[in-house]
């Protein structure tokens, strides 16, 4: 896998998990716990994306 296929596919990892934050907010009974450890998850891709991206 090259650096910009390896890119593209965090980049879509990094959305589908926005995605899921997204829902998971507007769900009443909304687990934070979850939500929390969600948007970690996004933020470690995204400080993954902007190393790679300056490499």
């Amino acid at each position: 896998m090259n650096l910009g296929s390896h890119l593209q596919e965090l980049r879509k990892k990094h959305q589908t998990l926005s995605q899921q934050v997204e829902v998971a907010q507007r769900t009443p009974a909304a687990d934070t716990v979850q939500i929390a450890e969600l948007k970690k998850q996004k933020l470690r891709l995204k400080e993954q994306i902007e190393r790679l991206s300056q490499a």
